[in-house]
């Protein structure tokens, strides 16, 4: 029978929800996606997908993701396409085709998505279009739209309204140095009023263009920042939420700042008495410049234009403001027709925000039209809504803004029982020690190139490896180092780390244990098996130390896993592998030709095997797969935590058979379960 564990160590287990979503980014439907996408994001939440699939049943699980097609990068995009490259197609087969190939990348590092759709293709379009017509229509209901007069970027000489990404200027947001900023957010997810732009400028003609008032929807964000303080509160006590979540969003619910640099104080003291009410607070020692304070945004506003008349230049903190719920860009939902406004589509961000949900209904509408059957329950409700559900969402650390500010207060607003998300926030990827974005100076390699040099297997293990969780890291494959790294002995040349072969690759420190620790363990239990056991699983039963052990490494790896801390999970796996391992070596030696020594070596080894398989399946899935196949077992029964501290002659008798009857898929020589790259190959070998 399975190991029973003791009350006091069942209690100390982590608890997981009936049911749940997970959700990935949802990239630009601008472009293909770039390593950062996969290993930052995609990666890191397919580990969890799958880990909750084994832990909770596949059935109780629904990971969604899709193409965000509305927008302004998209409009831009398709733009530079025509105008550059004569592109003959429309802007949705422009997305269409850019959908279809990040859908290609994500099948090849073997992304298990229930379903990447597109905010603006079918079959999500419409399942999409009635949700944001919905919602934005119960925000207003609710009193909680605004409707407001801003000003927005007009370019003079095109004589067009401009779109955000067709503004660039430097972020007025204090402290950040970003000069990529757009109409009303920079690069690095700062918000601020298109007025507060740094020396804005068209990116149709060069010129600098004017702001026009144009009327939108704002959604009255700073009314809930009560709400979202004792959300903190919350998220603070739990253990699953990252402390840079907290921190950052804390950022925000500042009191209303301004700052000035010190040498306009005099210009300051001379309109100081036509502020709202304030309260200056002088620069500390070593500070260029003192700060202002408002009780509300709307008074800072007031003040911003009383500066900005009289020649006080400024920069401004980070405060809740209303968040733009609607533009005015062709290429967007249509937002629907309220106290006389229309025309409006939906601005791209929020949107993206509840485009989970619409997938969500879209790939359970799938599944009822298909009999069902697929998921525990069809109805998207049961899923967002439910007490015993819970929704993991996996994003960048640029987008905590918009996450894990934006969305929880819309949640409230909305009050329709939604599941405030546990956010999983990683820090970036950095590419050769450098933040590397595809529209930046750095250019990171494109997923798909990745694949020309290793298997998906090796880079999901070393992305999953790197500790994302805790700061910032950088992936550094060996083919695409072209720094210098040192003078030839011989020749005194300098030699490129990708042309030395003495160097070593750090993105293959894993796969050395997936090709070397992790194969030799299978193939010595296959080979073993045929050579003693007649191609059968061992009569005997493992020891019961070596039982103990399976049962405590399962244990800390479910505890790494809880706590979305992948680096920790695989560490706990690769020791446990690398221990089995000796384990066998030495036990085989120790037999020294006695059969019943090497065939009860030979079922240590496979309830060894068997739990580090289990522990890597949610991160190098097909070899895990191959070796289940080859043990005799199918997926479901083998990969499912409700087995996880059985062994396999304990599965083998959950089929009505013996252990040493049960038959095993014999290897043929030389097999492997995780191969390297070819690139990686020397020829001959």
């Amino acid at each position: 029978m399975a190991t029973e564990l003791d009350s006091a160590t069942q209690a100390a287990r982590p608890t997981f929800p009936k049911r749940a979503i997970i959700t990935g980014g949802m990239p630009y439907g601008n472009k293909n996606l770039h390593f950062g996408h996969i290993g930052g994001v995609f990666v890191p939440a397919d580990f969890f997908a799958r880990f909750l699939r084994d832990r909770i049943g596949a059935q109780n699980v629904v990971f969604v993701s899709g193409t965000d097609c509305f927008g302004s990068p998209i409009m831009e995009g398709y733009r530079k396409k025509v105008e550059g490259e004569g592109y003959t197609g429309t802007i949705e087969d422009y997305v269409r085709h850019n959908h279809d190939l990040q859908k290609e990348a994500l099948d090849a590092y073997q992304i298990s998505l229930d379903i990447f759709a597109g905010s603006g293709l079918e079959p999500a379009k419409p399942f999409h279009a009635a949700l944001s017509d919905k919602l934005i229509r119960r925000l207003h209901e609710r009193g909680v739209l605004v409707k407001r007069t801003t000003r927005q970027f007009f370019d003079v000489k095109a004589q067009t309204f401009l779109n955000g990404r067709q503004v660039q200027g430097h972020c007025p947001v204090r402290g950040c140095k970003s000069e990529k900023a757009y109409a009303d957010e920079c690069d690095l997810g700062h918000q601020f009023d298109p007025e507060e732009l740094i020396s804005p400028v068209s990116q149709l003609t060069g010129t600098t263009p004017e702001l026009r008032p144009v009327d939108n929807w704002y959604f009255d964000l700073p009314r809930f920042h009560q709400v979202l303080d004792d959300l903190m509160d919350d998220w603070d006590a739990d253990p699953q939420v990252r402390a840079i979540v907290t921190k950052t969003v804390r950022e925000s619910l500042a009191d209303p700042v301004i700052y000035i640099q010190s040498k306009f104080r005099d210009q300051f003291d001379a309109v100081e008495s036509k502020l709202p009410q304030h309260t200056v607070r002088e620069a500390e020692k070593g500070q260029t410049s003192f700060s202002v304070g408002f009780a509300n945004w709307e008074d800072r506003d007031s003040a911003r234009e009383v500066l900005e008349s009289s020649g006080v230049r400024f920069r401004t903190g980070k405060t809740l403001l209303p968040f733009r719920i609607t533009g005015n860009i062709e290429w967007g939902v249509a937002a629907p027709d309220l106290e006389g406004t229309h025309d409006l589509t939906v601005w791209c961000w929020p949107e993206s925000l509840w485009a989970p949900i619409s997938f969500t209904q879209t790939a359970l509408d799938a599944d009822a039209k298909q009999g069902g059957g697929r998921y525990s329950t069809d109805d998207w409700r049961d899923w967002w809504c439910s007490k015993d559900a819970k929704v993991y969402q996996f994003i960048g650390q640029d987008n905590i803004y918009f996450y894990c500010v934006v969305q929880p207060a819309l949640w409230e607003a909305l009050d329709w029982g939604l599941t405030q998300d546990i956010p999983v926030a990683n820090y970036h990827i950095l590419f050769m020690n450098k933040k590397a974005s595809s529209s930046g100076a750095i250019k990171p390699p494109m997923a798909a190139e990745l694949l020309d040099y290793y298997t998906p297997e090796q880079l999901r293990a070393h992305w999953l490896s790197l500790g994302l969780d805790q700061k910032a890291v950088s992936f550094s494959p060996k083919p695409f180092d072209t720094s210098v790294s040192h003078k030839d002995k011989k020749t005194g040349e300098e030699v490129l780390v990708k042309d030395d072969p003495r160097v070593v690759d750090p993105a293959l420190k894993e796969s050395a244990f997936l090709t070397n620790i992790f194969n030799r363990l299978a193939r010595s239990c296959f080979y073993g098996a045929a050579n003693v056991c007649d191609a059968h699983l061992p009569s005997v039963a493992p020891h019961a130390e070596v039982v103990e052990g399976c049962v405590k490494a399962t244990l800390e790896f479910e505890k790494c896993a809880h706590a979305f801390d992948a680096h920790g999970a695989l560490a706990v796996a690769e020791d446990f592998c690398r221990a089995a391992n000796k384990r066998w070596g030495d036990a085989s030696k120790a037999a020294n030709g006695d059969d019943a020594a090497y065939e009860q070596a030979l079922a240590d080894a496979f309830a060894e095997l068997r739990c580090v398989t289990l522990l890597m399946h949610p991160a190098v899935p097909t070899g895990c797969e191959q070796i289940c196949d080859h043990m005799g077992f199918a997926h479901e029964l083998f990969f499912s935590w409700e087995n996880a501290f059985t062994t396999p002659g304990q599965l083998a008798q959950k089929l009505g058979e013996e252990p040493g009857e049960h038959a095993i898929v014999a290897l043929p020589p030389r097999f492997d379960f995780f191969q390297k790259h070819p690139s990686q190959v020397k020829k001959g070998k």
